[in-house]
């Protein structure tokens, strides 16, 4: 007889400031969870960071007496900094991410001109993520989706009937992600949007932004039939050449993200500062005129 699939639990947190969601993801009181996407407070006009909404869900996890196992990018972030550092030290778990993020760490490091010893072989996490790679948290089984466009680090995570697709898709009237980052791929997101789109009907898909429109409440939470019908990029009956047009010309016109800069020195830090200098202080680089 086999094993029962046990679904997951989900609690999302939303912060206004960079619209972002963090989630939680475990099977009931007690047991164990995963950290998915959280978020490092940080003031862009003064330099500093807080954890207020770090501090959210450190009180989520002990209330619910959860046992952090995971720590999850999706990727590494253009619109907010990692907390992932900060809720290792404090909860414990390991830290993970997509493999290709090694590719993202290149490009940023000669982008930027970063210290000559950071690493870009992947090694700031504790575990680097292979597609179709299996992972567990309790009784609740996981799998890597690797979902390649917006960056081509890109990854989601399916644990039982809940998918968490990072920036690939948002909610059905927002559309889907941006692709003019570098090593960013319109008709490799249109792939990754179908291999999504493949999964059963009733799947949950869980978003890691909402930017509503028309004044609607903040949501985060879909399903495959729902996207099919109604994404307002992507719905059935789009082709990829469709797809890559539209794409391509809607990017040409978005604004670099506010936190950019700072959230890439970052997140492909997983979560860490760049290393103090001589007067204890860790600073973060802005390019100027930067092609």
């Amino acid at each position: 007889m086999p094993a029962p699939m046990f679904q997951p639990q989900v609690q999302g947190f939303f912060d206004p400031v960079t619209c972002t969601v963090t989630y939680v993801v475990h099977e009931g009181a007690g047991s164990a969870c995963a950290i998915i996407d959280p978020v490092l407070d940080y003031d862009p006009k003064s330099g500093r960071t807080h954890h207020t909404s770090a501090d959210r869900v450190i009180d989520f996890v002990r209330q619910h007496q959860l046992q952090v196992v995971w720590i999850l990018e999706t990727h590494a972030h253009a619109d907010h900094l990692s907390a992932a550092a900060y809720l290792k030290a404090r909860l414990g778990g390991r830290t993970a991410i997509g493999a290709h993020i090694t590719t993202v760490q290149k490009v940023f490091k000669k982008l930027l001109h970063l210290e000559p010893g950071l690493k870009v072989d992947g090694s700031q996490f504790d575990h680097l993520l292979q597609a179709g790679e299996a992972m567990a948290v309790g009784r609740v089984m996981g799998t890597v989706l690797s979902v390649p466009g917006h960056t081509p680090a890109c990854v989601a995570y399916q644990f039982g009937d809940a998918v968490f697709v990072g920036d690939t898709l948002f909610m059905p009237d927002v559309g889907t992600a941006r692709c003019d980052f570098p090593g960013g791929d319109a008709k490799a997101l249109y792939a990754s949007v179908q291999q999504l789109l493949s999964l059963p009907a009733d799947t949950r898909l869980f978003m890691c932004h909402d930017y509503p429109p028309n004044d609607r409440p903040v949501a985060f939470q879909t399903t495959v039939a729902e996207q099919r019908a109604h994404n307002i990029h992507v719905h059935d009956g789009v082709t990829e050449a469709e797809f890559v047009a539209m794409r391509t010309q809607r990017d040409a016109g978005l604004e670099m993200p506010v936190l950019i800069w700072p959230a890439v020195q970052v997140n492909i830090r997983a979560g860490d500062m760049p290393p103090a200098e001589a007067n204890g202080l860790s600073y973060l680089k802005i390019p100027v005129n930067a092609v």
